[in-house]
C-alpha cells in the first residue's frame, strides 16, 4: 500500500502545482482577474509543502514526481482545455509513469 499512497501524494501534488500556474495563466493570458493570483500562490505553496512529505531524497521524489506531472498535465488538457489527448501523448505519460515507478519503487540497500 505505500505505492498508491506515494502514487496519490503525487497526483495531488501535480494537481496543486498545475492550478498555482493556470490561475496566473488565466490573469496573464485570458484576461481575468488580477485576484486570481492569491489563490494561486497559495497552491504553489501547498505543492511544495506536499513535495516535501515524501520520507526519501529530495532529488529522487523530484524526478519521479516529474512522471506523475505528465500525465496530470495531460489529464488537465483533456479535461480543462477540451483538448483530447494524441495517442503520442497518451504513450508519452504511459512511458513517464513507467520511468516515476522505476525511481520511486526499485529496491535499494540504502
Amino acid at each position: 500500500m505505500p505505492e498508491l499512497k506515494t502514487l496519490g501524494l503525487f497526483l495531488v501534488t501535480a494537481l496543486a502545482e498545475i492550478v498555482g500556474c493556470y490561475l496566473p495563466y488565466l490573469w496573464l493570458r485570458e484576461g481575468k482577474t488580477i485576484w486570481l493570483l492569491v489563490p494561486g500562490a497559495f497552491s504553489l505553496a501547498a505543492f511544495a509543502w506536499l513535495l516535501s512529505l515524501h520520507p526519501t531524497a529530495a532529488g529522487r521524489v523530484y524526478a519521479a514526481y516529474g512522471g506523475v506531472y505528465i500525465f496530470m498535465a495531460i489529464a488537465w488538457l483533456w479535461a480543462v482545455d477540451g483538448v483530447r489527448p494524441t495517442a503520442w501523448d497518451l504513450v508519452g505519460s504511459a512511458v513517464a509513469l513507467v520511468g516515476m515507478g522505476i525511481i520511486m519503487f526499485a529496491p535499494r540497500t540504502t
